[in-house]
């Protein structure tokens, strides 16, 4: 009796240590650089969706040649938009904020020179992105993959 009973607390232990366990979180500095190595040299390759129209758009191509950290939350997208048949190089600053090991894009009210100014929110993950964006005058909803050049 009294062995089962010892038996019972050292189990009762290990499960609790076990149980209590919090789970690894990586580091911000090691969550940062995989976000960096993630979105340089990527073409987000997708469609969008207008809670106005049925359906989806054609294939849509956002060129990242490169992201770099410039403090706090902030971040600079080195881009290639293509609009009206012309591609033009924009360097977007934009929040990113963590969902845990996710980062997800923020931008409110931002005026690109000469493209418009947008809203959005984008989640990004293991090569997909999902997220949501607004203009002046539209928006919706926007999916896709991460497509890394080679």
């Amino acid at each position: 009796m009294k062995k089962t009973l010892i038996a019972a607390a050292l189990l009762f232990a290990v499960l609790i240590v076990v149980c209590t366990r919090k789970p690894h979180v990586d580091s911000n500095a090691a969550l940062e650089k995989r976000f960096q190595a993630m979105m340089s040299g990527v073409t987000l390759v997708g469609h969008s969706a207008s809670p106005d129209h049925d359906g989806v758009s054609g294939e849509e191509k956002y060129v990242i040649d490169s992201v770099t950290k410039l403090g706090g939350d902030t971040w600079l997208f080195k881009a290639r938009l293509q609009y009206g048949g012309h591609e033009i190089p924009v360097p977007v600053p934009v929040q990113i904020k963590w969902a845990g090991d996710t980062p997800v894009v923020t931008l409110t009210d931002l005026a690109i020179p000469g493209v418009g100014t947008y809203t959005a929110r984008v989640l990004l993950y293991r090569d997909q992105y999902a997220g949501t964006w607004s203009s002046t005058d539209h928006g919706g909803q926007l999916f896709g993959k991460i497509v890394h050049q080679h």
